[in-house]
């Protein structure tokens, strides 16, 4: 049977549609019901969805206020406060174009951002690093701009553009991802197919407001089924959730994998209110999930998606779909296959996962790039560019991204199988692979691991040979100081070679 995944297609978005007037629609059925908490170890900030509409509402005038137009480009360097959702959503509520940006960025970097996009102006929070514009706009101003005459929302296309986000992909040139108002609509496929979120849940994420996977897992879906969000405040860690997952009845839990890595440490965790874990942002190793589970008594469902796309591969609690070991099955209304260069292949065979070009969360483009838009297509399919195979029971295997696959004596071998293994070796916190040249023609796979101590090299070889068939054996160990990963988290592999051992 074929690697393709065609399931009834998701309702149509409305023809009339704006993306924050969406999000707001079923809390201002309740508009005294809390719908974000920023908490502390000692208390919580929260807003009321009525206090949050008007923040926005007012926000929108703001903008509008100090000349802003539809269309213009609105460059957020906002850190980790409640501003940064209140800005993102004021602006697509009036057709601005929000292009929210990592903290972590340096003036350099984010130069960089500001050519690509040639925004209007930016908003600065005063403290984010940020390269001088002729327009700055600062988050002090917001304060004033809340208690403005609420605007009203811009109605219209749901293809037309409503914000930018950055990705880097695999080549660690920033690109410009276009996406359209009814981006938003098109969650409404992760609410059963990953998450089982209903309105009365309180949904903790354990990221910052300018990560995307914050931005959309922790607020805005929420807020679209009338949940509250909780969000750590600046300066949590993750030493700390735990007790904050317990204090604030927190029931579902959404993080990234090394985020559950992190809080297994701790030595009480107790989350009795709490229903299931999500995670996304790379893969779920399963040793991590099966001690979640052992310590709580609940289970991790795993998405996998992209900047262009969001999420549409998941585990969902509720559907018999747990994946113990997969990514997890195409979300219903979602038509993705693994493909080749000829189509979709068999099941059981490995291939680049793809989504249809129908698919209503799919991004609109790069922007100015439509080569490189173009190149991302296969006829009417979307290449992610991961590795992947589909299996008869119709759930994905990940084996990858399709440039991280490595050759070792003419074996093709996943990272992430070797990965899995050591990372089940008690010693090892955190581990990286990828294969090196170390003379013409002939390539090893190299492990570098973080731990309190070196390991004995020996010991590590022969915990490998136990796990692993010979080629999918790494044969050099270096103990690093940390794994290079980006701004969201994500192990970059190809700078493991540069890591001079502690």
């Amino acid at each position: 049977m074929t690697s393709l995944s065609d399931t009834a297609p998701y309702p149509a978005c409305p023809s009339e549609f704006n993306m924050t007037a969406h999000v707001m629609a079923a809390g201002a059925r309740t508009p005294d019901k809390i719908a974000l908490s920023i908490v502390t170890p000692t208390g919580a900030q929260r807003w009321s969805y009525a206090r949050l509409q008007q923040a926005i509402l007012g926000c929108a005038t703001g903008l509008r206020e100090a000349g802003l137009s539809s269309g213009d480009h609105l460059l957020m360097r906002v850190g980790n406060t409640v501003e940064f959702p209140v800005a993102y959503l004021a602006a697509i509520a009036v057709g601005i174009i929000p292009v929210p940006t990592s903290s972590q960025l340096t003036e350099r970097e984010v130069s960089v951002l500001v050519d690509v996009t040639q925004p209007a102006a930016v908003l600065h929070d005063g403290v984010t690093s940020c390269p001088p514009h002729t327009r700055i706009l600062t988050t002090s101003q917001m304060k004033d701009w809340a208690n403005l005459a609420p605007a009203a929302y811009e109605f219209g296309d749901p293809d037309r553009l409503a914000y930018i986000i950055f990705t880097s992909g695999t080549s660690g040139v920033p690109r410009a991802v276009c996406h359209a108002h009814r981006a938003i609509w098109a969650r409404g496929m992760m609410m059963n197919g990953w998450y089982g979120l209903t309105e009365s849940d309180r949904l903790m994420h354990a990221g910052a407001f300018n990560w995307t996977y914050t931005l959309g897992t922790g607020l805005m879906d929420p807020w679209t089924k009338g949940a509250t969000a909780l969000i750590p405040a600046q300066g949590v860690d993750h030493a700390q959730i735990p007790l904050l997952l317990a204090r604030n009845e927190v029931s579902i839990f959404a993080a990234a994998p090394g985020v559950y890595r992190n809080i297994l440490k701790s030595d009480k965790l107790d989350v009795p209110k709490l229903r299931h874990g999500l995670s996304a942002g790379e893969k779920l190793p399963q040793s991590t999930r099966a001690a979640w589970a052992e310590r709580t008594g609940t289970r991790i469902y795993e998405a996998f998606g992209m900047s262009e796309c969001s999420t549409f591969i998941s585990t969902a609690p509720g559907t018999g779909h747990v994946g113990e070991t997969s990514l997890g099955w195409p979300q219903p209304g979602r038509r993705v296959a693994i493909v080749d260069a000829t189509g979709p292949v068999e099941k059981g065979t490995t291939g680049i996962i793809a989504i249809h070009r129908s698919d209503p969360g799919l991004m609109l483009g790069y922007l100015d790039q439509p080569e490189a838009t173009q190149a991302k297509y296969q006829g009417d399919w979307f290449l992610t560019g991961d590795t992947g195979e589909m299996t008869q029971k119709g759930d994905i295997l990940y084996h990858g991204r399709a440039d991280d696959m490595m050759n070792a004596g003419g074996y093709r071998v996943s990272p992430l199988e070797v990965e899995a293994a050591l990372m089940a070796h008690p010693d090892v916190h955190d581990v990286g692979v990828t294969d090196i040249e170390i003379k013409a023609d002939t390539r090893i796979i190299a492990a570098y691991y973080t731990a309190d101590t070196t390991l004995d090299e020996a010991h590590l070889k022969q915990w490998a040979s136990d796990t692993l068939a010979r080629y999918k054996q790494p044969r050099v160990f270096r103990h690093v100081a940390a794994l290079p990963r980006n701004a969201n988290g994500k192990l970059v592999r190809r700078k493991l070679p540069d890591l001079p051992a502690v």
